[in-house]
């Protein structure tokens, strides 16, 4: 195997572009709430995206372990390093699911949409450790991503050992 499976290649590129918008979802809220016009439509929606993450994640998963994956480049240092990036990139994914989920149940974030009304979504997360978290998840996501990036950058323009084509949809012969 030199490339890894279909599946997988799509999971990984969607779950990306999921990925953005939930940020983007999340940093709206966050914005919106100092402002004191965070709306349920808004929570729903980045739980609605956050929650697909979690299910490509957990797919992206259970595609490794029935369609395998390429091998290793190499057995350097940074060949250990990308592994536990990737790794990385799963457990953080997860944790930020369960974090937000408990965001939601441990704020006023729940009764809000339980009850079906703004006017209980919390101004401040002051106290609400699982917000914390989450936050804390997002910046270490942030930093995950861009030493992962860097990793497929160093392949591409650097290493120039065609790495970066396992992740494309194009097929070789």
């Amino acid at each position: 195997m030199t490339q890894y499976s279909k599946r997988m290649v799509i999971v990984h590129w969607l779950t990306l572009a999921l990925l953005i918008v939930a940020w983007y979802l999340g940093h709206e809220l966050d914005e919106a709430r100092h402002e004191a016009g965070a709306t349920l439509f808004g929570y729903v929606m980045h739980a609605l995206v956050g929650g697909t993450v979690l299910l490509l994640t957990i797919l992206r998963l259970y595609f490794r372990s029935k369609d395998g994956t390429p091998p290793a480049m190499g057995d350097t240092l940074l060949d250990k390093v990308a592994k536990g990036v990737h790794h990385g990139l799963y457990a953080v994914l997860i944790l930020l699911s369960a974090s937000g989920v408990m965001t939601v149940v441990a704020s006023s974030v729940g009764k809000a949409l339980q009850a079906g009304d703004a006017t209980l979504l919390p101004k401040k997360f002051s106290g609400v450790f699982a917000h914390d978290i989450h936050e804390w998840l997002v910046t270490v996501l942030i930093l995950v991503v861009v030493v992962h990036l860097l990793g497929a950058i160093k392949h591409q323009f650097i290493t120039k050992d065609g790495l970066m084509e396992r992740m494309s949809l194009r097929r070789k012969d």
